[in-house]
């Protein structure tokens, strides 16, 4: 069933942000007059089309990972005479600049619209309130104390830790003071000064805000199986979701941490699980497998997930606006996430943040599968957050990509005349060695997390 979900959780997803991206190239050049003689979704061979009154075939294809609107075009056809003003090529260079840009504006006002709805509609959040600070951290020099609640983040103000994560994201590689303004319930509010000094973090192994040094508060946790992995340790030792652990090795536990502290203690050595199966005392021998870190140190893991509690209703937080402040807010998210895109690839680029850090469609699958899971909302901002990531990315001046054909347009209206054709091939095969790149870098970080 999982596995299901998640192909359908993809397929719904990718259907989604392509056929809105496509849309958009296809609604301007039908303002400007181009004739559109295909609007796929998705390439290879045709799973079902249909002719509509416009003339233009549609198409939904074989493979999901894309879609393309194919216009009339001199450069790839035999235009009939009496078809030379709807082809794309013969229009203003100004009305070609909007066709191509319009996908990606349309992908990002998608984002925008994501976002209105769950403002107006209504979201629950986790209160950004410390449980603990780690020793040695950023925030602990600074002074920050457990128990109080994040209030804002360089004059930001911050409602969830969420919003902490997002604009601690954005500081990643600084060296600076940032300003933390944090408070307990019923006291005065505390302005800390958190020194920064080339801020590194490893996002795949932690967030921003545990590198800072917060660990947010969280009911207890008792050792009890949430989600299991198929092939993992625990599975194939016979554990299953909703047994409780007793004991490891004879000693009692009671907490989540606990038992994961010990399992990581313990690569490829045999441990002793006492649990509890709906009021059955049973014994089970696990033996945890090995994972390298960054550092070379070797740690356990057996594949489990925990079963959360609910969390109590006074650290729950429900955000909600009218529908023009909805819109307002939407559109400052929106911003936020594409300077936070922008600046994470400029950073990729220079080596602040790892390339190991790039997802593909398999790390794409997985998190639609997940969020479609936990629940209508999330699957709501993560398709928000993957609309933005697919706008930026084809604005990229990368020749295949829509930034690319952009960047010869406006080339072609600065100097009065188009690009010369040996130029764009020169640039089609750039294009397409480092599209093929990134496309492997990010198969192969999708495999590695595997």
């Amino acid at each position: 069933m999982g596995l299901i979900q998640t192909i359908l959780a993809t397929l719904v997803t990718l259907g989604i942000l392509v056929t809105i991206h496509e849309w958009g190239h296809y609604w301007v050049a039908r303002r400007c007059g181009v004739r559109v003689l295909r609007f796929s979704v998705g390439f290879g061979k045709p799973l079902f089309s249909w002719r509509g009154k416009d003339e233009t075939e549609y198409v939904v294809a074989a493979i999901p990972l894309g879609g393309y609107v194919r216009m009339l075009d001199e450069r790839e056809d035999k235009v009939p005479p009496e078809w030379q003003g709807q082809a794309f090529n013969t229009k203003p260079v100004l009305q070609r600049i909007a066709i191509v840009a319009a996908g990606p504006i349309v992908n990002l006002l998608f984002a925008v619209l994501a976002y209105w709805f769950l403002f107006v509609v209504g979201t629950s959040v986790v209160i950004p309130k410390v449980g603990e600070v780690r020793p040695g951290s950023p925030v602990e020099i600074a002074g920050v104390q457990s128990g109080e609640e994040i209030l804002s983040i360089n004059g930001f103000r911050v409602n969830s830790w969420d919003q902490v994560n997002l604009r601690l994201a954005a500081l990643i590689g600084d060296t600076r003071v940032i300003e933390v303004e944090a408070a307990e319930p019923g006291r005065s509010v505390r302005l800390y000064h958190v020194s920064l000094n080339d801020w590194r973090v490893d996002l795949e192994r932690e967030s921003p805000v545990s590198a800072l040094g917060f660990i947010p508060w969280r009911p207890d946790v008792a050792p009890v199986l949430g989600q299991l992995v198929n092939d993992g340790r625990a599975a194939q030792a016979g554990l299953q979701t909703g047994d409780q652990i007793v004991s490891l090795n004879g000693q009692l536990l009671d907490t989540w941490q606990g038992l994961v502290e010990q399992i990581q203690q313990s690569p490829e050595q045999p441990l002793t699980f006492e649990i509890d199966r709906n009021g059955r005392l049973l014994t089970i021998d696990v033996t945890p497998a090995a994972r390298k870190g960054e550092d070379g140190t070797l740690s356990g893991y057996i594949g489990a997930g925990v079963q959360m509690p609910e969390w109590p209703d006074e650290m729950l937080r429900e955000i909600r606006y009218g529908p023009v402040q909805a819109l307002v807010m939407g559109v400052d998210r929106t911003g936020q996430m594409i300077m936070l895109t922008l600046d994470s690839i400029r950073k990729m680029i220079v080596g602040i943040i790892s390339v190991k850090n790039l997802s593909g469609p398999i790390t794409i699958a997985k998190v639609a599968g997940d969020s479609a899971a936990s629940g209508f909302e999330t699957f709501i901002m993560f398709l928000a957050y993957l609309s933005i990531s697919l706008g930026i990315l084809n604005l990229l001046p990368i020749p295949m990509l829509d930034g690319g054909h952009l960047m010869y347009y406006m080339v072609e209206l600065i100097r009065g005349k188009p690009v010369s054709e040996q130029v764009q091939m020169i640039g089609l095969k750039i294009g397409m060695f480092l599209l093929f790149s990134l496309m492997a870098l990010a198969i192969f970080n999708d495999l590695a997390r595997l």
